[in-house]
């Protein structure tokens, strides 16, 4: 094609500006894969991104989109080639490369993952950035020891992308899973998912004293803030903090105390920062015996790409749970 669609990302005086236009290869930043992009999603970041809320995007303009799959169209590394249907998460994509909110992309071959068997190009992006780190997470807790003999994981902001992954994994995996939420007209959706014990986010409490009661064999946190300093005191001796997201705060008051009287670990997690090695055996693990067994109940809304911009207010309304798949084209 000459030309195709792609929502692109300004910014003019400072102020940020998003929407569709028409664009030629050219114009895209540089990259040795071509890639005619069949789905994306949206996480947290992309609508922080295209509604200039966060400052996601580093250079103007830009193609929203974190997540893309689809076929390659030319690639100019020998590891691809033409027909593949490969798998692109993050990777700088928004925020120093043009994104997968496009009908074609041009990436880094480094940062392109072969689709993993098990999995369709729909599923790959219903589980996403977010469920690649949910993944990721839960990876590196059990790496430094946690186990299910050690007691339940609590999961923080249990409804989002990375919630519901986490939930779905540990559970299948034989972990008792805790549902941190907010959102109680959702416990059935999250029940669906593994979860077998919710707690209120609106009414716990949390305590103030440098150690309490220790509950929590380990967590996944998405909140950060005050819901993380909490965890901090209150994970069982030797458990793993998964420290994922901050949509509560990105500040973080605690003590040294959790950490040398009861040996706790803060495992912060960038899904940019690993090693393609085992980027590439998580993702085979995701289509694998790490596939999420209610991949289709996770999503909440596809939508079609015209239709993109109506679905970022969700992300900040409250509104939003589990997953949103975009299809690019046919």
């Amino acid at each position: 094609m000459s030309t195709f669609r792609a929502y692109r990302i300004n910014q003019t005086d400072g102020k940020i500006t998003a929407g569709f236009e028409q664009l030629k290869l050219d114009a895209l930043t540089a990259g040795e894969v071509v890639i005619k992009v069949l789905w994306s999603g949206i996480n947290f970041k992309d609508a922080l991104a295209a509604s200039g809320r966060g400052k996601i995007v580093r250079q103007f303009p830009l193609n929203g989109g974190i997540d893309l799959s689809g076929v390659v169209m030319r690639s100019d590394d020998r590891r691809y080639r033409e027909g593949d249907e490969v798998v692109v998460c993050s990777g700088g994509l928004s925020e120093t490369a043009d994104g997968g909110y496009a009908e074609v992309a041009r990436v880094k071959a480094e940062h392109v993952v072969p689709l993993p068997r098990g999995l369709s190009l729909r599923e790959a992006m219903i589980i996403g950035t977010a469920g690649y780190t949910a993944a990721l997470a839960v990876a590196r807790m059990e790496q430094n020891g946690q186990t299910q003999e050690h007691g339940k994981i609590i999961v923080t902001g249990a409804t989002g992308g990375v919630g519901s992954v986490a939930i779905n994994l540990l559970s299948s995996i034989g972990y008792e899973v805790v549902a941190f939420t907010g959102k109680s007209e959702r416990h059935d959706y999250l029940r669906q998912l593994g979860a077998q014990h919710f707690i209120d986010r609106h009414r716990v409490e949390m305590g103030s004293r440098p150690l309490e009661k220790a509950e929590w064999g380990g967590a996944v946190d998405n909140a950060g803030g005050e819901t993380l300093a909490w965890l901090t005191r209150s994970v069982k001796p030797r458990g793993n903090i998964a420290s994922i997201g901050l949509v509560e705060s990105h500040k973080l008051h605690t003590t040294v105390m959790p950490f040398i009287l009861r040996g706790v670990s803060l495992l912060g997690i960038n899904c940019l920062e690993v090693p393609f090695a085992q980027r590439d055996e998580i993702w085979a693990r995701l289509g694998a015996d790490w596939k999420p067994s209610e991949l289709a109940n996770m999503v909440s809304r596809e939508v079609a790409f015209e239709k993109l911009a109506d679905e970022f207010d969700a992300y900040f309304d409250g509104s939003h749970w589990g997953r949103t798949v975009v299809k690019i084209q046919q």
